[in-house]
């Protein structure tokens, strides 16, 4: 269990362990109908298994574990943290083949320099501006020099919105869409170097376009 650190850590958390069912259900699959998340995605692990650094990624905020089976059958060995105990047991539940375990973004379990690369798919749009420094510090920390990180974001003005609302459960929690500049300022801050960027006009469903973007470790 991830120890009570400040209040808005524990709002999101205690959202999440109630939105995991709730995303599990509806996010089944989605990643199928995704040609453009599957194309970053596998070069992700493409690129990471190029850099001959070894095959262990981490998927920093798993959420349902959704990602683990694609990361896998493209030749990464994947293994998923999130921040939402419950999300971690139906992770544990849906996909048990796989590792997963509670843990903070700003706090990895991880040994310096241990991964080939890192996934961090929405799970960066939740940090504080006081907290991303040492977030992305500790991304850096875990990744392999040479390695890689893949991000996909929802791309926006930086302010700081109320999530979780629509889902009718009751939960809010705090996120920023940050636009892919600041994206890039960040992990350059951090030590990573952009490889490819790209982004995506909003869909029927969704309020803001999407970006992808995937570095490399200096």
């Amino acid at each position: 269990m991830v120890p009570s650190v400040d209040a808005k850590t524990d709002e999101l958390r205690v959202a999440h362990d109630v939105l995991a069912e709730w995303y599990a259900e509806r996010l089944v699959g989605a990643l199928d109908a995704m040609p453009i998340e599957r194309a970053v995605l596998g070069m992700f692990c493409e690129m990471t298994l190029a850099a001959d650094l070894g095959t262990d990624v981490a998927d920093i905020g798993c959420g349902t574990g959704r990602l683990a089976p694609f990361l896998k059958g493209h030749g990464v060995t994947p293994r998923g943290v999130d921040l939402s105990p419950e999300m971690v047991n139906v992770a544990r539940r849906d996909y048990p083949d796989f590792t997963f375990e509670v843990a903070d973004l700003r706090d990895l379990p991880f040994d310096d320099a241990s991964l080939a690369g890192v996934v961090c798919w929405y799970s960066l749009i939740f940090l504080a501006p006081s907290d991303r420094p040492v977030a992305f510090g500790e991304l850096a920390r875990v990744v392999k020099p040479g390695g890689y990180l893949v991000t996909a974001f929802k791309d926006g003005d930086g302010k700081l919105r109320r999530g979780g609302r629509s889902a009718g459960l009751g939960v809010e929690f705090d996120g920023y869409w940050l636009s892919a500049d600041e994206m890039q300022r960040r992990l350059a801050d951090a030590g990573f170097a952009t490889a490819f960027w790209a982004g995506r006009p909003a869909e029927e469903q969704e309020s803001t376009p999407q970006g992808y973007l995937l570095a490399r470790r200096t």
